[in-house]
Formats: structure tokens, C-alpha cells, sequence
């Protein structure tokens, strides 16, 4: 399975190539059509594309990333579908829609991952104070002044004017290795060539029937996936040791939690959030004023709205497990709260004491899905 194309860039730019192919991929006999963020009345979104001269307005590239798209590539999957839909998608999306997958909330049968390699997004506000201070601007010449900015790697530093989001700077997974086809930028001049990289049988034979031109070697692109990947995992060392120390006890997770509204937009934008009906937003937690003032009377004051540590601890003991790190939670919390640091402390802590990593292998069962003899015998004791 060595299928590697080249996608070539003419005058007309990175975004023009990376449209005419997908132009050719919805064209395939296979394929009803093509899902990738677009620009829509200015916004950056997911969008369903059947008619070719839409993709006029795909932008795979842009760094902006105001949803992630899994769990609508999953509600597209679980029905009937008119032939194959080829999704383009970031790694941390493919990532969360495995683990939809696993969760039978979704298909792998009935669709194409056509995977970027990512470079990271800017946070929402910060996109859409450059959007509207650059209003100038087409959502393509930022696309392309933000392609060319983050070959160099400065797009990572806080320091950089705007940084991506903090999610992205400590994203050890910046190629998506779950796509049937990877659209490989890392270590290519993008004003040349782009390369199209078949991981599967399904890939393969998308990427024949295409007849594009075969690529050279990818060693430069190895060698970039993976000086990436090392600086993105160090800072991800520095940041959990930062967050161990802010949450390390309940007092200091109150604090680091103490301007939460309980508007659960984090619970939203999870990917991996999958119940169809929360409990947070049941009668359950619809309290009677005979039990606030209860509560206040034997504490001396309460603060309301309540139960925001205990929907925190939920839904760390409910997603940890299938937490890909993708941000879309504290991209979403109305006072800046980073709850994606917690999450992805917790999470990593929680995946490696079984020996997991959230959407690397479709075929591995996730965590309490299972039940193994041998299993955290410093807490069992161990089963001979």
C-alpha cells in the first residue's frame, strides 16, 4: 500500500489545486459527495458538498476551527447514504470520529477520511478579531498568509501575534494517520506541490482511479511530522505539569473552575459527548428553594448556580477516556476557562493507566468496554 500522488500547484495557488482535486474526487463513481469546511457568509463550517462548483468556496486549510466535525460526520454515517462521502477532516477530528465509531454512534463503512496535515487554528474569538481586522481580506489570503507563516513553526509560540489555540500548540498528533488518504503538507512547498498519501485499501483505490501523478520520496515529510510532534508533546509535558499543580487539590479546582456559569457549552462542543440526554439538564438537578436555603443556611452562603465541581468530575469520569485533546471545550466556555488543560491532564492519565490512546486504532476497544483479568493490579491487587 504505497500509492503516494502528487497534487501540483499551478499559478493559481495551494487552495485552487486542493479544490480541483477534490473536484476529481467527487467526480469518482463512488463518491455522492464531499464534506469540508467552507466558507459560509464569512463563517468557517463544515459543509456538505454535491455540486462542483461549490467547492469554489472549500478551504480545508484555513485556521479556523469553530467545530469539530465528528460527531456530524457520525449522525451522517448511521443511515442509508446514496454511494460514499469523502470527508475532509483534521487529525483530531478522524481521532474523535473513531472513537464515535467504537460508541456505535457512527459508520466507517459509507465514507472516505481524507485527513490534513495540520498546522494548528487560531481560537474562535482571535480568528474573528483578525477576520475583522483584516475585513480587506478574502478568508483565502488568510488562508495562505497563515500557510505561509507555519512551516516555520512560529505559529506555535505563545509569544506569536495571534498564537493558536493552546489545544493545537501541545497537539503531539499533527497527521492524521487514521485517514484513508492524508493531503500532505509537512515538509512540501505548498506553492509547488502537495501530496496525496493512500493509507488503505479504500485510499488506494480512490487514488488510482484519479490517475494523478506519483509522488517522490517523503522523507522531508517524515522528518517534519516528526520534529513537530517533539516540540508539541514537550509542550504538552510543561502544560500538565502546570494544570497538575492548578487542580491538585479541591480547593484549587474550585478557583481554577470559579468562573464557570454551568451554560455547558463545553459538554456541547465535546466530540466525544455522545448521551442523548444529559443529566445535567434533567429534573435531577432541578432543586427545590427549600434545599438552597438549606444549603446556604448550613454553609453561610452558597454560591450559585450550584453542582459546577460535581458536572465537572461527571464529565471528566465520563469522556476522559475519549478525550482526543481537540480544544472545541474551551474553545466554546464563554469565560475562558481552560478546561481543555484539565481535560487533557486527566484524560492522558486516564487512557495511559489502561494502556490507551483515544482514536488510534479503530479496532481497539475503549476502556470499561471490556473486562481483562489482569487489569490496574496496584489497585486490584492483581488476579493470578
Amino acid at each position: 500500500m504505497a500509492t503516494t500522488s502528487r497534487i501540483e500547484v499551478r499559478q493559481n495557488g495551494p487552495l485552487a489545486a486542493i479544490r480541483e482535486f477534490l473536484a476529481k474526487v467527487l467526480a469518482d463513481e463512488e463518491i455522492a459527495s464531499v464534506m469540508a469546511v467552507s466558507n459560509v457568509r464569512g463563517a468557517m463550517m463544515p459543509t456538505v458538498v454535491t455540486d462542483p462548483e461549490k467547492l469554489s468556496a472549500v478551504d480545508p486549510f484555513a485556521p479556523a476551527f469553530h467545530l469539530n466535525a465528528a460527531r456530524q460526520v457520525a449522525r451522517l454515517t448511521r443511515g442509508e447514504m446514496e454511494g460514499h462521502m469523502a470527508a475532509v477532516l483534521r487529525p483530531c477530528e478522524i481521532r474523535a470520529f473513531t472513537e464515535l465509531v467504537k460508541l456505535n454512534q457512527g459508520s466507517p463503512h459509507n465514507i472516505v477520511l481524507i485527513g490534513v496535515d495540520c498546522y494548528g487554528a487560531y481560537a474562535s474569538r482571535d480568528y474573528h478579531a483578525m477576520t475583522r481586522a483584516n475585513g480587506s481580506k478574502s478568508p483565502d489570503e488568510r488562508t495562505l498568509e497563515f500557510m505561509g507563516k507555519a512551516p516555520s513553526g512560529g505559529l506555535e509560540d505563545p509569544a506569536a501575534t495571534p498564537p493558536v489555540a493552546q489545544a493545537c500548540r501541545v497537539c503531539e498528533h499533527p497527521s492524521p494517520e487514521g485517514a484513508d488518504i492524508i493531503l500532505g503538507l509537512f515538509g512540501a512547498d505548498a506553492s509547488k506541490e502537495m501530496w496525496a498519501i493512500a493509507k488503505t485499501p479504500t485510499g488506494e483505490g480512490l487514488l488510482n482511479r484519479l490517475g494523478l501523478p506519483d509522488a517522490d520520496s517523503l522523507e522531508a515529510r517524515d522528518r517534519a511530522v516528526e520534529e513537530m510532534a517533539a516540540r508539541r508533546l514537550a509542550a504538552l509535558e510543561i502544560m500538565n505539569a502546570q494544570t497538575a499543580e492548578k487542580i491538585s487539590t479541591p480547593e484549587k479546582m474550585a478557583d481554577y473552575l470559579a468562573d464557570c456559569v454551568n451554560c455547558y457549552n463545553c459538554r456541547v462542543a465535546c466530540p466525544v459527548c455522545y448521551c442523548k440526554e444529559c443529566v445535567f439538564v434533567t429534573d435531577v438537578f432541578e432543586h427545590e428553594p427549600w434545599q438552597y436555603q438549606g444549603w446556604a443556611r448550613k454553609k453561610g452562603a452558597l454560591r450559585v448556580p450550584v453542582d459546577t465541581m460535581f458536572y465537572h468530575l461527571t464529565r471528566l469520569a465520563h469522556s476522559s477516556t475519549a478525550c482526543v485533546g481537540c480544544g472545541q471545550c474551551s474553545n466554546a466556555c464563554p469565560n475562558d476557562i481552560p478546561v481543555m488543560e484539565m481535560f487533557r491532564l486527566v484524560g492522558g492519565r486516564t487512557q495511559a493507566a489502561f494502556g490507551y490512546e483515544a482514536g488510534r486504532d479503530p479496532d481497539e476497544p475503549q476502556p470499561l468496554s471490556v473486562f481483562l483479568e489482569k487489569e490496574l493490579a496496584e489497585v486490584t491487587g492483581g488476579v493470578d
